[in-house]
């Protein structure tokens, strides 16, 4: 037996409160269908969020987990991380189970995404939460007649306490670009650590990831997305980010489950679907 969870607000945007039986809970914003908080069973907050962010129609949430579509970064004609992440998104259910809780939200094209973007689409994310485990599915459907492209992410924003000492585990081996220099390059020891500016998009992501932050663990996996991207904008850019607080860099790093270097391609009536679990050891 499900409860309906109704539509609340959140810094005065509309949202959604997902609380399961076991006392995991999260909050995502109709706003961008970006998730906020994430609160596991037991535990602490798992993820960041600027405490000088925007809540504001049309602009864009620093931290959480921003919905990046159909776009990734600058790769493309589209505005930057494209125009999803400042859309407002349709609820189509929220409910908690008994093991679980549970919301779909759902873009689809209008006037302004065909101006820009010339494509009739839905995308749907949903987002689960039960015990000490996250799952976000993002999905695209091409309705129109014609084929599509697109790249996406899921730009996570993961919490940190021991920003000297975090490592990120199962990387060793993969191909990467690094946008901070524009060059190819081989990840070949087994723990990334954090050591100024990291902006790198690893390929063909074949293994679980482990966030080492001090005793905590995170484990992340992903599947339908091709590439994580790892992100912390380091301390020169960090403290010139006017929505992030002085040394606010040090609090976080994104692991992005994306599909970045390869886009993907619908024919009509085609779907994709994209998954990131991540799990508190």
């Amino acid at each position: 037996m499900s409860t309906p969870i109704s539509i609340t607000r959140h810094q005065g945007l509309e949202a959604i409160e997902l609380r399961a039986p076991d006392g995991a809970r999260a909050t995502l914003l109709l706003h961008g269908a970006h998730l906020v908080s994430w609160i596991p069973a037991g535990a602490d907050e798992q993820l960041y969020l600027s405490p000088k962010s925007a809540f504001a129609t049309g602009q864009a949430v620093r931290g959480g987990v921003p919905v990046i579509f159909p776009q990734f970064a600058t790769r493309g004609p589209l505005q930057r991380h494209g125009f999803a992440r400042g859309k407002p998104w349709q609820l189509v259910s929220a409910e908690s189970g008994k093991d679980d809780a549970l919301a779909v939200l759902r873009l689809t094209d209008d006037g302004a995404t065909r101006m820009v973007w010339p494509h009739a689409f839905e995308a749907e994310i949903s987002v689960r939460i039960s015990g000490r485990a996250l799952e976000m599915e993002l999905a695209c459907e091409n309705r129109g007649d014609a084929p599509l492209s697109f790249t996406a992410a899921l730009h996570t924003y993961l919490r940190l306490t021991q920003y000297m000492s975090a490592s990120l585990q199962g990387l060793s081996g993969l191909a990467y670009w690094d946008s901070t220099i524009e060059r190819a390059g081989t990840q070949h020891e087994d723990l990334l650590r954090l050591d100024g500016e990291m902006d790198r998009i690893y390929q063909d992501i074949r293994h679980d990831l482990t966030l080492r932050d001090g005793e905590r663990r995170l484990a992340i996996w992903q599947q339908g997305f091709a590439d994580a991207v790892i992100w912390n904008p380091g301390q020169e850019k960090g403290d010139a980010l006017v929505d992030m607080p002085q040394g606010g860099w040090k609090e976080m790093l994104c692991v992005e489950a994306a599909q970045a270097l390869r886009p993907i391609e619908l024919a009509p009536g085609e779907t994709w679907a994209g998954l990131q679990t991540i799990v508190l050891l």
